[in-house]
């Protein structure tokens, strides 16, 4: 699932660099924040549905309309729409008021869906597993040119959470968002390079679409993609214990290796530093060329987050991705989104990044903190 759908693994197979070979046998023990905050493992996860879903999940579809482009966005009808529709419509409408007064160690967690119905019993297991006060967890999602059930499952999931789940299992606040962009590429034009700029550019608008509407008076804001398949229980605490104002663990991808192993490299090459020969490279640019990783047709010779050694357990970086990225909240407020137009060379998430470095604040990463997305 992904921030409208959103693959981090842009030009992967033309750009793989291994990390390290990984079995289920290998197991670290994660602490909750200290100095061996950046060790986790990896280990498998359970996989099935939550309760509201179950295993033989069929959407209800008559309780909801279709959302598919009929060359009209009107919504005249709304008396024929359910009450979760409604109040859909209703947030649609409404930017939420920026307050300078947070609620200390509340969270806000996002994550822009497009066609992501696969992938959601998944999201939803690893977040119940999250080592953190659900009664200070907000979730927000916004559903974008979707054609799949991602939307009634949603409307379904927090229905459970909010009303029928166990007390100590509610959230703080279930948001769901939807906006069109009626913006559409074909899935083997993806990953051409050509078309990066584009479909950066209209995950940026969507981002930015759902923050504005869905902070509050959280502290922290957590930016997570609809489709990783493992991250550690404890990775909250274990971010915020750095406290920086943007902080990314580094995501890998994993395929089967031989004798049983699982061979991991690494998957969000948005998470990079600049080097003198990257910065060498840039200023040769001309100020609108947009510049894009993995592919050996663009070498910008960036330091990416397999490229530090051990005792390099936190360092600076210049590009974020969104895979999991913690945001300190006062970040966003201040101004810094995802730019839809090209800043310092870099739109969306690595644009965040230069525009936050921009604004003096302070972009990390943490090379041996690791989490797991789906392949794809």
């Amino acid at each position: 699932m992904t921030r409208t759908a959103d693959n981090r693994n842009d030009g992967l197979e033309e750009h793989q660099h291994s990390v390290q070979d990984i079995s289920y046998s290998d197991k670290q023990q994660n602490t909750l924040g200290g100095s061996n905050a950046t060790d986790c493992s990896l280990d498998p996860i359970d996989t099935t549905y939550i309760e509201v879903l179950g295993n033989d999940y069929k959407p209800k579809v008559a309780t909801m309309p279709s959302w598919l482009p009929k060359g009209s966005q009107s919504s005249a009808n709304h008396e024929e729409l359910t009450a979760e529709s409604q109040m859909i419509i209703k947030n649609n409408k409404e930017v939420a008021p920026h307050t300078s007064q947070p609620d200390p160690d509340s969270i806000l967690i996002l994550t822009p869906l497009k066609n992501n119905a696969k992938h959601l019993a998944r999201y939803f297991a690893l977040l119940d597993k999250i080592r953190y006060p659900r009664h200070r967890i907000s979730l927000a999602f916004l559903v974008s040119d979707s054609t799949d059930n991602t939307q009634q499952m949603l409307v379904e999931s927090r229905q459970w959470y909010q009303e029928k789940a166990p007390a100590e299992l509610r959230l703080k606040r279930f948001e769901i968002y939807r906006q069109d962009f009626y913006y559409s590429l074909p899935r083997n034009q993806r990953h051409l390079r050509t078309k990066q700029h584009e479909r950066r550019s209209m995950m940026a608008k969507a981002r930015n679409y759902l923050w504005t509407r869905a902070l509050q008076n959280e502290q922290w804001v957590l930016w997570i993609d609809g489709d990783l398949e493992y991250y550690p229980p404890n990775i909250v605490r274990d971010l915020m214990v750095h406290d920086k104002d943007v902080i990314v663990p580094n995501c890998l991808v994993r395929r089967k290796a031989q004798q049983d192993r699982w061979k991991h490299s690494v998957y969000d090459r948005n998470a990079w530093q600049e080097t003198p020969k990257s910065l060498k490279m840039i200023s040769k640019l001309k100020e609108d060329d947009f510049l894009v990783e993995g592919y050996k047709s663009l070498k910008t010779h960036r330091k990416y987050l397999d490229g530090f050694s051990k005792n390099e357990t936190i360092v600076p970086l210049d590009g974020v991705g969104g895979t999991f990225t913690l945001v300190k909240a006062h970040v966003h407020r201040s101004g810094v989104g995802f730019p839809a137009w090209i800043f310092q060379h870099q739109v969306e998430t690595e644009g965040f990044a230069k525009l936050a470095k921009a604004h003096g604040f302070g972009v990390f990463g943490l090379p041996f903190y690791y989490i797991r997305h789906v392949v794809g």
